[in-house]
């Protein structure tokens, strides 16, 4: 699995805890930036972060902000980018098995570091689960 992965500032300490995780179960990834903690937009890394997977060149990606929602929002512009704000394990196995959500946004802002890595474990663990009815349900969406 290619992850690709971006944060604006106020997501850029926990996104440098990702890449900790990322390299240690020896996951592929790149970083797409912000490369530090000075002010920065959102949009713009959303945007890099989600045609590199709507392109196919990365399988999934993982956006990080504030809040997470203004980089979800932004990468859901994208053509074929199913971005999910997720807030604890549940919602993450579920935007994978019903949705089969391609980027994970997180709020840095949010979230305790130690269990946003649970949240990012268990997006990337869980499969999408292919039943026609989440296959059909998925199309409709594109």
């Amino acid at each position: 699995m290619r992850i690709a992965l971006g944060s604006d500032h106020a997501g850029f300490g926990l996104k440098q805890q990702v890449m900790e995780y990322l390299s240690a179960e020896s996951i592929e990834h790149k970083d797409f930036g912000a490369f530090d903690d000075k002010p920065s937009d959102y949009p713009d890394i959303a945007k890099l972060v989600a045609h590199a997977v709507s392109t196919g060149e990365f399988d999934r990606g993982i956006v990080l902000c504030g809040t997470g929602l203004g980089m979800a929002m932004a990468a859901n512009k994208v053509p074929g980018i199913r971005a999910v704000n997720c807030w604890n394990e549940f919602i993450a196995e579920v935007s994978r098995t019903h949705n089969d959500a391609n980027i994970l946004a997180l709020g840095a802002r949010m979230l305790a570091s130690e269990y946003a890595m649970l949240i990012v474990r268990r997006w990337l663990e869980t499969p999408f689960s292919g039943e026609e009815r989440h296959v059909r349900r998925v199309e409709k969406i594109g």
